[in-house]
């Protein structure tokens, strides 16, 4: 998996993160972990759902924005984080984003939360490829 790094005094009521990965699949997967560990500890959450995700864009920064949002709306329409996610890009506009994804149910005996998103935002939001890989920068209204 790539690497993601939480930044701070980026914005004041955000969560700022900045994620690398050696291709896009790589890179959709960081950013699905770095969501989840913003959201709970990841090691709380049971392993009981799968899920396979489409998400469909025109841009590729878009289909990341729409991939983050996704994960953001399940978290409040269905209460499940996804810790593990396999996902694989495509296309070259429209671009797509299929993924197999596991986590759970947000337990409240069980599951340490962390940070409630609310939604991706556009400040500084960037998507670029870098020395044969991909970095991005998300901030996270929290």
């Amino acid at each position: 998996m790539g690497r993601y790094t939480f930044l701070e005094d980026v914005a004041l009521a955000d969560c700022a993160i900045e994620l690398e990965g050696r291709d896009l699949d790589d890179l959709f997967e960081t950013a699905a972990a770095a969501l989840a560990a913003l959201m709970v500890e990841p090691t709380t959450v049971s392993q009981t759902v799968e899920r396979t995700l489409t998400v469909t864009a025109p841009e590729l920064d878009l289909l990341l924005y729409d991939w983050l949002s996704e994960l953001i709306y399940r978290k409040d329409r269905d209460r499940e984080v996804f810790t593990r996610v396999q996902a694989r890009v495509t296309g070259e506009g429209p671009f797509q984003v299929l993924a197999e994804a596991r986590g759970g149910a947000i337990d409240p005996a069980r599951t340490l939360l962390g940070a409630d998103p609310k939604a991706v935002t556009l400040h500084q939001f960037t998507v670029t490829r870098v020395n044969g890989g991909w970095r991005a920068r998300v901030v996270i209204d929290v």
